[in-house]
């Protein structure tokens, strides 16, 4: 109606129109119609399009409507200015079990308290000392040189068999000894050199070899509180007939010229005793050192000439 019209129909309406209302057919007032934006005000069902967004549309005219809202008032994510970088992953290494702890665990080297605590103890022989003594000459001796610190049989006396005290050993290997001592008469000497690892075990074997030693006059030839001095003083004072001590001790006193080998008669080692790591005196290395050197300071000449006896105990 209003658009076939020339110019504006409410410009020329006369001043009272504009206060009177204009009634329809139906007796209400009639109002010109307001444009408002569909997105503020605009129903479905009764419901604001505000929360319309929320719901589910049930038909296919309010979800058409639904999404077009949707889009229109969607709000937009901002930019974040800092950009997440990408983590690193690791993965987690799974845990070793026992069963491959021990796989992997290096093997324990075997040390000789190990193999003797196993192995049953047994007796030294003649033989034993001849081949200790080829194996630490091998290196720096010739063929013919081992040849001459091969030691006659008859030098050794029997070998204790791990039944005997010192006492009873003694007493089987020098019936005579009561006769030799009576008849023994130079200082600066001994009949019987008895060797051994420790200025302990020469107690021991001193306290144990009681029933043997009746009068005989011994005496302790180790380093231990005592001085080399004081050892020559007394064996150039006394006659002495049993001697127990260290190869070291006994070696350095016939240097000095303390004690002379010539009148010995017997020399025994405590070959089979073993110290709190089962070692015995020929598996301590500087034991073993100072007992070859005490053999060649005149007893393998002593042994060869039948003059000396050797024992293992």
């Amino acid at each position: 109606m209003a658009d076939d019209l020339g110019d504006e129909w409410w410009e020329n309406q006369p001043a009272g129109a504009a206060s009177s209302p204009e009634l329809t057919e139906e007796g209400h007032v009639w109002e010109p119609r307001r444009i408002v934006p569909r997105c503020m005000y605009h129903t479905v069902g009764g419901v604001p399009g505000d929360k319309w967004r929320t719901m589910k549309a049930s038909d296919g005219e309010g979800r058409g409507d639904t999404e077009m809202m949707q889009q229109e008032t969607a709000p937009v994510p901002a930019l974040s200015k800092k950009t997440r970088q990408p983590k690193e992953c690791f993965l987690a290494q799974p845990k070793e079990t026992k069963e491959n702890a021990t796989k992997t665990r290096k093997r324990r080297k075997k040390k000789i308290t190990d193999v003797l605590a196993k192995s049953e103890p047994k007796p030294g022989t003649p033989e034993d000392l001849q081949k200790l003594m080829k194996d630490y000459y091998s290196s720096n001796r010739l063929v013919i040189e081992l040849e001459e610190l091969n030691l006659p049989d008859s030098c050794f006396l029997k070998a204790n068999d791990l039944t005997h005290s010192l006492s009873s050993y003694l007493k089987e290997i020098c019936p005579k000894w009561v006769k030799l001592r009576k008849n023994h008469n130079e200082k600066k000497s001994v009949l019987m050199l008895i060797i051994c690892s420790s200025a302990l075990r020469a107690l021991e074997l001193i306290r144990s070899m009681t029933a043997f030693r009746g009068d005989s006059k011994v005496m302790k030839l180790f380093a231990k509180h005592i001085k080399v001095q004081e050892q020559v003083k007394l064996l150039e004072k006394r006659v002495v007939h049993l001697g127990v001590g260290t190869p070291g001790r006994i070696k350095e006193l016939i240097k000095q010229g303390g004690l002379n080998l010539n009148p010995l008669k017997f020399l025994v080692f405590d070959w089979n005793w073993r110290d709190q790591k089962l070692r015995r005196m020929m598996d301590i290395p500087e034991i073993r050192k100072e007992v070859f050197e005490l053999l060649e300071m005149g007893v393998l000449s002593l042994c060869k000439s039948e003059s000396l006896k050797l024992g293992l105990f």
